[in-house]
């Protein structure tokens, strides 16, 4: 290896004989041809799943949530469990989004528009156990505060309340945010369709015609858009945390619950965006544009709020050590010898002890150890929120009135029929819209690929104080060349 080569970071499109024209063919295969047989297994799957959350949901709506195995100790479980566990998994895609390009960090650039479209679906995924919680879904509207003719209005010093508010807009922006990226990709599907597929295109696309004047608006409203996005990425999760923290409840009364949340949030989500975007870049060949680079990138942030999550949970402990109260000393102790001590060792075990074998380059660069992990952490996180919420809440301060929480088939149920309804909302996304950000890819063809830093060293048109110099921003390489933006 060559001086210049250990210097260059590694590419972010790999492959030779990678032009603009073969991204947008290769990004665009299932778009535009039949689904192949992966995806019909896979749809078929989720769609199952669907169609047990629709009987189970149904159910709930008609029996009410007697149906579920609440109780009167554990009022919340497996409900609001799913919900914070949804809302968790829907923060990576706007971290990416967001945070990732005010720090211009161009390795998002090819996992950005999956992460994105997952936060949307995770969110509908979390909505809908607010309102299947509700008792009287059809009253859902009056928890919004509006004027009606009930003038009913809602407790504004309620967390729960806050909650609406917080969701809502987290909802709101990253859609906006992720359909305005989306809008040049949506013109190139445009302008290769035909018939009834380029009308339907044609209006998504909102008029977009490439212009420069285009383009530069397209920037301005990206970084606008980011620029609001990312403080709901802490807020939303601290709301959610006060739920919980605003309580009396031994194990919830504490300030660490905001960072703690989100932290949590940002590493179920990164996760989950592993889980899905390595199955995709097998199933749709994006190989060349889901590099190693962006996998083991990944996997760092996972190892990094792991670790976080990790000391969060020593910090609790210790709290409720030198707190000296008997009852939050309690609550942390019957996570390892009460009757639910199983689902406190998945916690630990999966957060915690499991996501440090990141710490070895051979494991993050490894996919199949790499998916494995990361559908270990997301078990991990589910079994936290069960363990902060039904192992807290089962035994409270008078022992005359534990009890254990047994789930019945309708809970099970819903959240199998959530995870189904998810799944079945990313593969029709993967169908219809391009699962990575053309446009954004290709800024990165001339800069940042395998062939054009083969190139750079082979000519000779950086030594090695340029590329020193030059490290941390790869595309100040060809600043020359980057009057092919405007031809994309």
């Amino acid at each position: 290896m060559s001086s210049h080569e250990s210097i260059i970071r590694e590419p972010l499109i790999t492959g030779d004989n990678i032009t603009y024209a073969k991204i947008t063919e290769d990004i665009l295969v299932p778009v535009e041809n039949a689904p192949n047989k992966a995806w019909w297994i896979g749809f078929s799957l989720a769609s199952v799943g669907a169609m047990l959350w629709l009987v189970a949901v149904s159910y709930t709506f008609w029996y009410g949530i007697g149906s579920w195995g609440l109780n009167k100790t554990v009022g919340w479980a497996w409900d609001i469990t799913g919900f914070v566990w949804w809302v968790g998994i829907g923060h990576a895609g706007t971290l990416i989004s967001a945070v990732l390009l005010l720090f211009r960090q161009n390795w998002r650039n090819s996992i950005n528009r999956s992460a994105e479209a997952m936060t949307i679906f995770a969110v509908i995924c979390a909505a809908t156990y607010v309102v299947s919680h509700m008792g009287r879904p059809w009253m859902a509207l009056y928890t919004l505060p509006l004027p009606n003719q009930y003038v009913l209005w809602v407790n504004f010093n309620s967390p729960l309340v806050w909650d609406v508010f917080a969701i809502s807009t987290y909802f709101s922006v990253s859609l906006v945010f992720w359909y305005t990226g989306l809008l040049p990709d949506i013109a190139t599907i445009r302008d290769r369709a035909t018939g009834l597929r380029r009308k339907i295109y044609s209006i998504l696309s909102f008029g977009w015609n490439g212009s420069v004047k285009t383009w530069q608006r397209f920037e301005a409203v990206s970084l606008v858009l980011a620029g609001v996005a990312t403080p709901l990425v802490l807020s939303v999760h601290t709301i959610v945390s006060m739920d919980f923290a605003t309580s009396l409840e031994p194990g919830w009364h504490t300030t660490i619950f905001p960072p703690y949340f989100v932290a949590g949030a940002i590493f179920s989500g990164f996760a989950m965006v592993q889980t899905l975007m390595l199955v995709t870049r097998k199933v749709l060949g994006f190989e060349n544009y889901i590099t190693m680079f962006h996998i083991e990138s990944m996997n760092k942030i996972i190892l990094l709020t792991g670790s976080i999550v990790g000391v969060a949970y020593l910090t609790e402990f210790f709290i409720a050590y030198y707190s000296g109260g008997e009852y939050e000393q309690y609550t942390f102790l019957n996570r390892f010898i009460g009757p639910y001590w199983w689902a406190g060792c998945m916690m630990y075990g999966c957060n915690v002890l499991m996501t440090q074998l990141m710490w070895f380059k051979a494991v993050r660069t490894n996919i199949a150890l790499s998916w494995g992990l990361s559908i270990i952490v997301n078990i991990g996180m589910w079994f936290e929120r069960f363990v902060i919420i039904v192992v807290s809440l089962h035994r409270d301060f008078l022992p005359s009135s534990w009890a254990m929480f047994y789930p019945t088939w309708v809970d099970v149920s819903v959240f199998i029929g959530s995870i189904g309804v998810f799944f079945t909302l990313f593969l029709l996304f993967l169908r219809v819209l391009p699962a990575v950000a053309m446009a954004e890819v290709k800024l990165l063809l001339k800069s940042s690929s395998e062939q054009a830093k083969k190139k750079l060293l082979e000519n000779g048109h950086i030594n090695k104080e340029q590329a020193e110099f030059y490290k941390d921003s790869l595309v100040k390489f060809d600043s020359v060349e980057q009057s092919e933006y405007s031809n994309i």
